[in-house]
């Protein structure tokens, strides 16, 4: 009730939408444009890769990169990303969302530039040194979720704050969209420009030594939205939750708040007092406390992360695989370079603009009526129903006649990926735990999933290949298949729904409600709030 709660959160909470939240939306959804831009542009670029490095003369297929290497290319963000979300997950809450905020966007444009400069006088140093590039920019990365999703909660109303996270990991969306306009555009002017042939037609000739430059541009370009958004990070005030509950300065909690939502904020100095010495207030981690309040919460928001992310990521990192196996992208040997690459991102680009985009709007859409249960449990249960659908009869859909189908199933999946569960995984730990241990619990539960995607990223690549000997890619031992892989994949998210049973509504209530905190048991804080009041500042 207001008259229990500090006055600063109060008046957030009730705060209209106004302009501080859409700009607030735009800082941190630009970092997560880069964050979907640089994890995914990989998949774009890796045949070209194996094209460029591992290409061996009179070979009658163009190289493709050893399973080692492509393990490494593909997972090495991952791990890099899984170990910042722990990191700086813990660092904000120690030293507050904005004070790490900038660091972590540094550390994305510095290695997305020096992704793209990797050097080396062979393949195995052009690979090793893109593969510590990339970790770094993963691990720059890690940081941004628990910290774009902790301050985004902590500015919110509780009336849309569910909306209002949602936006920020809606870039996401269009960063996958990005790269794939991107390596579209650059791989048309490579293409336009030197007019290479089909690989079976002049293997030499098919791969110009500028198609190099190629998959440079397009992880350099990363870059370019983080380094756009730098100075408006910084100028960002400190969340109030963080200055008052966890650092306990009244005082700069309501002049920050005073300035961004135009009132006057009476500092409520002695009531932050009382309250820091309340249990609900001063429980850790590791304690039995946190265990009986929270340990539930947590198990739930790991587990659907975990389970998630090793289908999500399985389908996005290797959707280019899927479509050469069906027969949507042409056989390597019948295209350029440059052609390859632009088949590659015509396919994710059409998945991303007719599936994965929509998926994430319709949870900002619905999110704040429908609730987050409700929609992760959804988007759990259709992508089981679709990833079955495909499995089950995926004899029938590799059929040329029927590629079509495969192809708008496989779509449906992405969309309620994003219209579920990968939204929702995102939002839910950002409002449910205490404001001291937000940001590390936001990123202990992004880190599992970043868990299952390497399970995805590195599983998935081996479990795919065909079960006959003759069939696999190079250097690969038999697998289960592909249709195996996506009853597995479908098992999963059936996993997914029944986990989701553990992770508590949170639509409609303040974070201070869900948590516990702000509960004053001394008994006179009704009466002295009462009188107190924000008062609008003339603009």
């Amino acid at each position: 009730m207001a008259g229990n709660k500090l006055i600063v959160l109060d008046a957030l909470d009730k705060a209209k939408t106004q302009l501080y939240h859409f700009t607030a939306i735009v800082i941190a959804g630009m970092g997560f444009f880069t964050d979907a831009y640089d994890l995914f542009c990989i998949s774009l670029v890796t045949k070209l890769l194996g094209r460029f490095y591992y290409t061996k003369e009179g070979a009658l297929k163009p190289g493709t990169l050893p399973p080692n290497v492509a393990d490494a290319v593909n997972g090495v963000a991952l791990c890099g990303t899984l170990a910042g979300q722990l990191f700086f997950g813990w660092l904000g809450d120690k030293l507050g969302r904005k004070k790490v905020y900038g660091i972590t966007l540094v550390l994305m444009v510095v290695c997305s530039v020096a992704s793209g400069l990797s050097f080396g006088r062979s393949a195995n140093g052009v690979i090793a040194t893109l593969c510590f590039f990339r970790f770094w920019l993963g691990f720059g990365i890690g940081g941004d979720y628990p910290l774009s999703a902790t301050i985004m909660s902590e500015y919110a109303n509780k009336k849309t704050r569910g909306a209002f996270i949602a936006a920020v990991f809606a870039m996401q969306g269009f960063g996958i969209l990005g790269g794939g306009i991107v390596a579209l555009i650059v791989s048309s002017a490579f293409n336009n420009k030197y007019h290479p042939p089909a690989y079976q037609v002049n293997a030499k000739d098919s791969l110009p030594p500028q198609s190099d430059y190629i998959w440079r541009i397009i992880l350099m370009f990363g870059a370019l939205p983080a380094a756009l958004t730098y100075y408006w990070r910084m100028k960002m005030p400190e969340t109030a939750r963080y200055t008052a509950l966890v650092a306990k300065n009244a005082k700069q909690a309501a002049a920050d708040m005073s300035k961004v939502l135009q009132v006057n904020i009476e500092a409520e100095e002695e009531k932050i007092e009382r309250l820091a010495v309340e249990p609900s207030n001063s429980f850790g981690l590791f304690s039995k406390e946190f265990a009986k309040r929270h340990g539930l919460h947590l198990l739930g928001t790991t587990t659907t992360w975990f389970l998630l992310d090793i289908a999500f990521y399985s389908q996005n990192l290797f959707q280019k695989d899927i479509f050469s196996k069906i027969g949507w992208i042409p056989s390597p040997e019948t295209m350029s370079a440059p052609e390859e690459v632009f088949k590659i991102a015509r396919a994710q680009t059409l998945i991303a603009l007719f599936s994965t985009v929509p998926g994430y709007w319709c949870t900002v859409l619905f999110i704040d009526y429908m609730g987050r249960f409700a929609i992760q449990l959804m988007g759990f249960f259709f992508m089981t129903v679709f990833m079955f659908a495909l499995a089950i009869p995926y004899n029938h859909w590799i059929q040329k006649s029927h590629r079509i189908g495969f192809v708008i199933i496989y779509a449906l999946t992405f969309f309620f990926a994003n219209f579920g569960p990968n939204s929702t995984t995102f939002i839910v730990p950002a409002e449910i735990f205490p404001a001291r241990l937000r940001s590390t619990c936001h990123g202990i539960s992004a880190a599992a999933g970043k868990a299952g995607a390497i399970v995805g990223a590195f599983g998935f690549l081996y479990a795919a290949q065909s079960q006959d000997p003759n069939k696999v890619d190079a250097g690969y031992p038999t697998g289960i298949g592909v249709k195996n892989s996506l009853l597995v994949l479908g098992g999963i998210n059936f996993l997914g729904m029944l986990f989701t049973l553990l992770v508590p509504e949170s639509k409609g209530k303040s974070l201070e409600e869900l948590t516990g905190e702000n509960e004053d048991k001394s008994g006179d804080i009704s009466e002295q709030t009462a009188g107190a009041r924000t008062v609008p500042v003339p603009v």
